[in-house]
């Protein structure tokens, strides 16, 4: 039983080198293939996939925003793949680190409001007003709005990395307990370990559910601003 729970949540090192960058760039080289002139099923269900992103995000945007489309399904299929590798055994978890989730929520979100700044400026103003606002409160509704549009990326970063921290941290305790009560309780531990794999099943669809949160707040921001 590891004496600190947070310690999985560490980047692994070897030589005293970090691994945080090679555990990075393997979701890269899952999804990087040189072109072939038959498809294979793998092929087939990768290209459907995208299909099927890009025509909902494209649905949601304006001419301008569907040109995101490439860059918001690159950046899906990348936190997807990082969150699953991370419920294998022996991984480490790159969107379980704040510094990552912050590295990618705060230049899309600088995007998004510069390009509402170049596109439509006066409704990205706007923004700061709501519609119908009393005179004298008019000073106080632009200050809270600005610091609720500063928020944004820090809202993006956080919710990725506290719901994949607080997954896997309950896991972690849940198979520590499994292993504690077999030489004590075969039942209660049989029970645990059941536990623990429908743990893992929601985790997996939080794995899922997470990339798809992330990315489809980017594009609300996205739709404000184009």
């Amino acid at each position: 039983m590891n004496m600190n729970m947070f310690e999985q949540f560490s980047s692994p090192e070897f030589l005293t080198i970090p691994t945080i960058l090679l555990s990075m760039l393997i979701p890269i080289t899952m999804t990087h293939h040189k072109p072939q002139l038959l498809g294979n099923r793998t092929t087939s269900a990768m290209s459907w996939l995208l299909k099927i992103i890009m025509l909902n995000m494209t649905n949601q945007l304006s001419t301008n925003g569907q040109k995101w489309s490439r860059t918001l399904t690159s950046l899906l299929i990348f936190i997807l793949l990082s969150n699953l590798l991370g419920l294998l055994p022996y991984t480490f978890t790159t969107t379980s680190q704040l510094s990552m989730n912050m590295a990618m929520a705060l230049p899309l979100w600088m995007a998004t409001v510069i390009t509402g700044l170049m596109k439509k400026p006066s409704i990205a103003l706007a923004h700061m007003l709501p519609e119908g606002s009393p005179t004298p409160l008019v000073p106080f509704m632009i200050m809270i709005e600005t610091i609720s549009i500063l928020m944004r990326p820090l809202a993006l970063g956080v919710r990725l990395t506290a719901n994949i921290t607080a997954g896997h941290l309950l896991m972690t305790m849940v198979s520590s307990a499994a292993l504690n009560l077999i030489n004590t309780n075969i039942t209660l531990s049989m029970m645990t370990g059941t536990l623990l794999l429908l743990l893992t099943a929601l985790e997996l669809a939080v794995a899922c559910i997470q990339s798809y949160v992330f990315v489809l707040l980017v594009v609300l921001y996205l739709q404000e601003n184009t």
